[in-house]
C-alpha cells in the first residue's frame, strides 16, 4: 500500500542532494578521465571509468526526468528546474521545456498513437523503435552544440580526441540504450504493457539490481501510477503494490 509518507517523500532532503550529487560526480569523473587516463594505453581502468560514465550519464537524464515531474526539489520549483536544465544540458544539450512537452503527452496516453515515445507500426522490434526514438528527440541544434563543444575541447583545450570519444561520446550514446531499454521498450511493449490505463509493466528485479539497471526506472508501472514519486522512492511503491 502507498502510504501518505510515501506520497510526500519527494519533499525530503535526498532529492536535491542526489540530483546535485549526480551532476557533480559526472563532471568530476569526466574531468579525471579526460586529464588522467589514456584509453589506448590503459584499457582496463579506462573501461571501468567508461562504465561509470555510462551510469552517471543515465543518472543525468533520470535527474532531468524527475525535475520535469517536480520531484527533485518539490518545495523550490525554480531550483528544481535549474537542476533539471543543468542535468539535461550536460547530458546532450537537450531543452528541458521541449522534453517536458513530449513527456506530458507520454503520460497522458502511454503506448498509443498519441504517445511520442511509442513506435507505432513496428510492434516490438527493438532496433526500429530505438532509431525512431532517437530521430524524434535529437535535433540539429543539439548536434551543432555537441559538435562545437567537442571541437572546443579538442582544439582549444587540447584534449586528445580518443579520450573525448571514449569517456564522453560513447558513454552518452550507450546511456541512451540503457534509458530506452528499461524506460521505454521493456515496460511499454505491446505484450508487456499492462491492460490498465497506464499501459506499462514493471520488472521483478531486486532493488539493488534495479538500481544498477536504470535507477529503478524499470519499476515503470509504479512511475506511471505515482508520477509524484522520485526515482529513489519507486522501490517502496513497487514492492508494496506487488505487481
Amino acid at each position: 500500500m502507498i502510504t501518505s509518507s510515501t506520497r510526500t517523500a519527494g519533499a525530503r532532503w535526498p532529492g536535491p542532494l542526489l540530483g546535485v550529487g549526480i551532476i557533480v560526480s559526472w563532471c568530476a569523473l569526466l574531468a579525471f578521465a579526460l586529464t588522467s587516463l589514456d584509453p589506448l594505453a590503459q584499457p582496463l581502468p579506462s573501461l571501468l571509468v567508461m562504465l561509470g560514465m555510462i551510469y552517471l550519464s543515465t543518472g543525468l537524464f533520470i535527474t532531468a526526468h524527475d525535475a520535469m515531474h517536480g520531484t527533485v526539489w518539490p518545495s523550490h520549483r525554480g531550483l528544481n528546474n535549474l537542476i533539471g536544465r543543468v542535468a539535461v544540458g550536460l547530458y546532450a544539450a537537450f531543452s528541458l521545456d521541449a522534453l517536458l512537452a513530449a513527456h506530458k503527452l507520454h503520460h497522458a496516453a502511454p503506448a498509443t498513437a498519441e504517445d511520442p515515445d511509442f513506435h507505432d507500426g513496428e510492434g516490438e522490434a527493438f532496433a526500429g523503435w530505438y532509431l525512431a526514438f532517437l530521430r524524434r528527440y535529437i535535433t540539429w541544434r543539439q548536434i551543432a552544440v555537441m559538435a562545437v563543444a567537442f571541437n572546443v575541447a579538442a582544439h582549444l583545450l587540447h584534449i586528445a580526441e580518443p579520450r573525448l570519444i571514449a569517456f564522453w561520446v560513447i558513454p552518452t550514446l550507450l546511456s541512451t540504450l540503457q534509458l530506452f531499454t528499461f524506460g521505454t521498450w521493456l515496460p511499454h511493449r505491446e505484450q508487456a504493457a499492462a491492460s490498465d490505463d497506464h499501459r506499462a509493466s514493471s520488472s521483478s528485479l531486486p532493488r539493488w539490481l534495479s538500481l544498477l539497471a536504470c535507477y529503478h526506472f524499470d519499476y515503470h508501472w509504479e512511475h506511471h501510477a505515482y508520477p509524484h514519486l522520485p526515482w529513489w522512492r519507486l522501490p517502496a511503491a513497487r514492492w508494496s503494490s506487488h505487481r
